[in-house]
């Protein structure tokens, strides 16, 4: 397993908290009880913050007649709608929703080459949010397959993981 890049400050920042905790507890506490009481908390927020950047090393069968999901977490939404983007018509659309548990490094789900790629500034709204899929920051990416079929993968940040890395 490795972290993402993109954590290394926050990792960083996170990990010195925890030392200073630790050297605080060594230095004022006698006990055992109140070092880990002063501890703990910093240790369990260091783990969780390494668990979100984690990056697992995952095998796939490359196999040309699939479309793999880009994302962990919980399919939410399969339907039929108009993308109003790239395409200007009706196409199926299937929504994922990644808590803070789930992996947050996506893949794209076949391969191609990159057909069309736009970033969009926005808001960081709640998921459940009505509108946070039009008002959130997103980047949308169109990747051409070698039998010419496109596949649309839109990332939408918000209210917790507020970035996008293309």
């Amino acid at each position: 397993m490795r972290l993402h890049k993109e954590g290394s400050v926050t990792i960083l920042i996170a990990g010195c908290i925890l030392l200073i905790s630790i050297a605080i507890a060594l230095i004022f506490s006698l006990s055992i009880l109140f070092r880990s009481i002063i501890v703990l908390p910093f240790v369990v927020l260091f783990v969780l913050i390494l668990w979100f950047f984690r990056i697992p090393s995952r095998m796939c069968k490359p196999d040309d007649s699939a479309v793999y999901a880009p994302a962990d977490g919980k399919i939410v939404v399969i339907e039929k709608t108009t993308e109003d983007e790239y395409f200007q018509d009706e196409r199926m659309q299937i929504s994922i929703f990644m808590s803070a548990t789930n992996v947050h490094q996506n893949v794209y789900p076949v391969s191609g080459t990159v057909a069309y790629m736009k970033y969009h500034k926005g808001d960081y709204l709640v998921a459940w949010h009505p509108k946070s899929s039009v008002l959130n920051e997103r980047s949308t990416v169109v990747i051409k397959k070698d039998n010419g079929t496109e596949i649309l993968v839109r990332q939408i940040a918000g209210a917790m993981a507020r970035r996008i890395c293309t």
